[in-house]
This record gives C-alpha cells, structure tokens and sequence, in this order.
C-alpha cells in the first residue's frame, strides 16, 4: 500500500504556526520581487483571489477584504518541510519527497495493520509536533494515493483528512468520481483527445485497449492505466537523482545599469549554484550568464543576451565559477541599459569523485579543502556566513519583500521571544 501525503495550504500554514492571529482568516503568499499570487488560503480561495494574481492590480482588494498579504519567506518554508518530512520517515523508511509539501510512502509488512489508524497517527502527530495540518491519502498504488488524497481533503468533514482505498468498491466509485483531467500524469493534451473520445471519468480511462493508450500517450500512459487498475506499476523513488543543470536567477527589486552592481548579482548568483551542485556532491564543465532588461520600461530598447563558458577544467569551487561568471558577464554588458534579470546556469555535471583531472591547465586542489571548510562553517553557522570579496556582505537576495515575515526557525535574531 502507498499513501500520500499532503500539507494543506502549506505556504499560509507555515505563517499561522507563528503567527496563530492570521487561523481562520484570508492570506495570500506573493512569488518573488512581490510580483503575483503563488499561494492562497481556503478564506481567500472563497474571497475569489486567483492564482498567479499580479499583486499591484489586487492590492485595493487586498485592503478592502481584509486579506494579509506575506512576501515567499523560503528559509522557514523549507526547514517546516524537513521537519515534516523526518516525522513521516518515522513510520516507514520508504518514502519519496515528491515536492516541498507532499511525499509518497510505501507500506511494506504491514498487512496486518490498520493503515487508516495509522494515518490518523500520522496525521495528529505532525499537526501536535509541527502545527501543519496535512491530508493523507491510502491505496495500492500512488495514482489511486493521489486520488485518495483528494478525496480526503475535499471532504474532510466526512473523512477527518485521512482516506484509504481498501477494496474494489472504493476504488470504482472514487475513479468514477474522478475527471480525466484531474489523473495524475495526464496533461492537458491527453485530456483534450480523451474527451473528444468521450472519455469524462478515470473509471472510463481504465476500460481503455493497453494497445491505443500505448499508441497514443506511450508506456507512461499504460503504467497510469495499471495504477489507476490497483496494480501498482509507478514506484516509489527513494533516491531523488541529482539535477543534470542547476541555475540561479533572480528579477532585481529595481533596474541596474551600471557593471560593478551586476556584476556583485551575477558573483551571488554563481556561488549559489556552486553550494548547490556541492550538495548533491557534483561538479560542473559548463556555465551560461544572462542579463535581460526590463520590457515593460517605456521608451527603451529591449535587450538580452546570454553567453556559454566552458572552463577549463571540472571545478565546484566558489572561486572559480564566480570569476568565469564576470568574464561571461563582460562578454554581453552593455552600457546605458536599465537589467531587470539576470541568472546563471551550470551544465555538465559530473560526480565529485569521478571527474577527471588535468595535467595541463591550473587545477588548483587548494580549492577543495577551501570550499569543504566554507560549507563546515556554513553548516555549523548559517548560510552566507563568509563570501567573496566582491560580493555584497549584507545581502544575498536584493528582492522586494516588503511583506517578509521573521525566519523563525532558521535566524537565531528572528526567532520568537518568550516574555
């Protein structure tokens, strides 16, 4: 059996744990640079906020309807996520984090337990030690967990947040209750030609030939079919397999026109990606550097550029991947132009212990103990602790986040104080 969990509203979750005057009341979470709506509560869901709302065209509503508005707060979103995700290792040790608020377990040898009370464990003990409610979905496969998840959240009242699909008479009445385009792995183009088809419901998907779905959305298609059936055929993936590219980019608070000011962003931007890549322990061959203006300034010429670097050897290093950054930087300046974004990007990326070393160009080892010792701080410390020199000391992120909340689990100066 598999089950799916899933954090509710988990963004404004995050915010009332710590900021419990907010239960029950409107909230929205606003993307980076305060830009537009990634994140809504049920209150403002009802209120008719939508999703990806530019905030400048809803800030009169925000104010009329009493909704709080926060800027993305990521330091506190993620660490509530590893704390959720380590309780949930406590009662099986196969799960996959699927995204920041939602994983997949699988039950092994345990037949003979009640699976539903487990998930109401499961369920009490994260709302009691973390204060994030979650809903929780059970079933043979992950297709019919997302599917159970569903369930048990749109009916909470009736489901308490926990649903399991336990015989074949649950599995067909929620596969008939569910839309074809609400199954998980089916897109907005299979969804097209299924209805064209008169395929409404995922009940009518499974009564589909292996052979047209083959034909037709490939074996991906078939393996949903056979774990919408109960078979499972999707697995879980434990081991999330390191990222073949990782990239940094960031919209500026306000334009930049001058070169020293970029090139601090783009410096940032690279050791980013540099404590990135050391973390699923690889290292890069590779790198791109774009700048991009701002398109909707008034009487300017639009302008972006990027410029791809190949290094001269296989590097993790800080160091070395901010120097190349500003020389691909220099490749593609131009004077007299207000950017708005710029980012960085590392390709060809190799594991740590198999790249290949070179006797020709200056592969300076002395990098390796240097980076190792940077991350021990940083790990010990907190992030950003020590930087290059022509980096800004007092700021990572020069974001607009002029409705930024306290990092009260991660900044030993935000935390709460106890009077």
């Amino acid at each position: 059996m598999f089950a799916l969990v899933d954090c509710n509203n988990f963004y404004a979750s995050c915010e009332r744990v710590f900021q419990p005057q907010w239960e029950g009341k409107p909230i929205v979470i606003l993307s980076n640079n305060d830009g537009c709506v990634i994140a809504r509560s049920n209150e403002a869901k009802t209120l008719g906020i939508p999703m990806g709302a530019p905030a400048f065209k809803y800030q009169v509503q925000f104010k009329r309807q009493g909704i709080k508005v926060f800027s993305s707060n990521y330091p506190l979103y993620g660490d509530m996520s590893n704390r959720v995700m380590s309780i949930l290792e406590k009662f099986t040790p196969n799960v996959e984090i699927y995204s920041i608020d939602e994983a997949f377990l699988e039950f092994k040898g345990f037949d003979f337990f009640d699976l539903e009370g487990e998930g109401m464990k499961m369920k009490k003990q994260i709302q009691q030690w973390t204060g994030i409610p979650i809903s929780i979905g059970i079933a043979p496969s992950k297709a019919l967990a997302k599917i159970a998840n569903k369930i048990a959240k749109k009916f909470s009242l009736n489901t308490g947040g926990v649903y399991c699909i336990n015989n074949e008479k649950k599995r067909v009445k929620a596969l008939k209750w569910t839309k074809i385009g609400d199954v998980w792995g089916i897109g907005r183009q299979h969804k097209k030609r299924l209805e064209y088809l008169g395929i409404e419901n995922a009940w009518q998907f499974t009564l589909l030939s292996e052979d047209w779905i083959k034909k037709y959305m490939s074996v991906v298609g078939v393996r949903i079919k056979r774990d919408l059936m109960g078979l499972p055929t999707i697995q879980l993936e434990e081991i999330q397999p390191p990222k073949k590219c990782i990239a940094t980019t960031r919209s500026f608070e306000g334009t930049i026109s001058n070169f020293s000011d970029l090139e601090e962003r783009i410096s940032t931007f690279a050791s980013s990606c540099a404590e990135k890549m050391r973390k699923q322990q690889s290292s890069c061959s590779t790198m791109l550097v774009f700048i991009k203006s701002d398109p909707h300034k008034k009487n300017t010429v639009p302008y972006q550029n990027s410029y791809i670097l190949n290094l001269p050897y296989i590097t993790d290093s800080n160091i070395m991947l901010s120097k190349y950054a500003v020389i691909g930087l220099k490749k593609i300046f131009k004077k007299g132009i207000s950017y708005k974004k710029a980012g960085v990007m590392i390709m060809g990326l190799t594991p740590t212990t198999k790249r290949q070393l070179s006797l020709f160009n200056n592969n300076n080892v002395k990098h390796i103990s240097i980076m190792q010792s940077v991350d021990k701080i940083h790990k010990r410390f907190g992030p950003h602790k020590i930087k290059l020199a022509n980096q800004d000391l007092n700021r990572t992120w020069k974001m607009k986040q002029q409705y930024l909340s306290n990092r009260f689990t991660t900044e030993l100066s935000e935390i709460i104080t106890v009077k």
